[in-house]
């Protein structure tokens, strides 16, 4: 019987002085596994020299590591779907190269999803969660608090998806989770991980969320700061696209087009409308 191979996916732009240490981590990690485990390193459009750096260490390295490179920067979800996609485990995780979710976290993830979770995610959320920052972190990671708990108050309203913490940089799934929902999710920015939640709540594949160990060492995020407009444009477009689905079916609905986007940004000025008209009939 072939070995269960289990698969991690780290999203890769500009890691900088990260890349040393990341590397240092996942050799002493996969030296200490009794899984078999690949290691994808998804570069999207670095131009820091991350990939000769990462093709010379891979040249030398024992364990089963690959490098898939973009020529241009396309966005996290788009490395990270690349990532999935390409992998050959049968089990699926991803996580950010900085690793601010330490190794012993994919285990938890792995062990899960052996357990037989098809979707199994950390959330920050989580009552049982433990955030460590480095010091003079309080200011940034507060702004950043703030930003998630709106971005995720917005993400839920609009998508109606139940979990409070969509952007969790780990995340993992079974290869048979990955190709039932990876062909129709198509967001590549920061709502990936948003349209993952959705196309699970839409398949019926329960969703299982973890208590996160998170390690904030500097202020560097895979996760660049976006528009209040872009995220709202995001998160409307995967609701219409999800509609869509439920509506008229999977096969015919695969592409959205642009007369798509209009009727969408159409009904929702109108629905912006109606709501706001009732506001003004039941104030005083």
């Amino acid at each position: 019987m072939q070995e269960t191979l289990f698969s991690l996916i780290l999203p890769t732009y500009n890691p900088g002085p990260d890349l040393p240490v990341t590397w240092g981590k996942l050799q002493q990690f996969l030296a200490t596994q009794t899984r078999r485990w690949e290691v994808l390193f998804v570069c999207d459009g670095c131009s820091d020299g991350t990939e000769a750096k990462l093709r010379e260490l891979i040249a030398t390295c024992p364990y089963e590591i690959r490098l898939l490179c973009s020529p241009k920067n396309r966005g996290k979800g788009h490395a990270v779907r690349r990532g999935l996609l390409r992998a050959r485990g049968d089990y699926r995780i991803f996580t950010d190269v900085d690793l601010a979710y330490p190794l012993e976290m994919v285990t938890k993830l792995a062990d899960e999803l052996e357990r037989g979770q098809d979707v199994v995610i950390a959330s920050r959320a989580h009552v049982d969660s433990a955030i460590q920052h480095a010091a003079g972190m309080q200011k940034y990671l507060r702004q950043r608090q703030r930003q998630s708990a709106l971005f995720n108050l917005l993400a839920r309203t609009i998508l109606g998806i139940r979990q409070r913490d969509t952007q969790a940089g780990l995340k993992g799934f079974t290869d048979r989770a990955v190709r039932t929902m990876l062909p129709y999710v198509k967001c590549q920015g920061f709502g990936f991980d948003c349209e993952l939640l959705v196309a699970c709540r839409y398949f019926g594949i329960p969703v299982r969320e973890l208590p996160a160990q998170v390690i904030y060492d500097s202020t560097v995020s895979t996760t660049r700061l976006t528009s209040g407009a872009a995220i709202l444009g995001e998160l409307l477009t995967i609701r219409h696209r999800w509609r869509r689905f439920a509506r008229v079916g999977l096969d015919r609905s695969i592409l959205i087009t642009a007369a798509d986007l209009e009727a969408a940004r159409v009904y929702d000025q109108r629905r912006r409308e109606r709501m706001q008209r009732r506001i003004q009939q039941v104030q005083p």
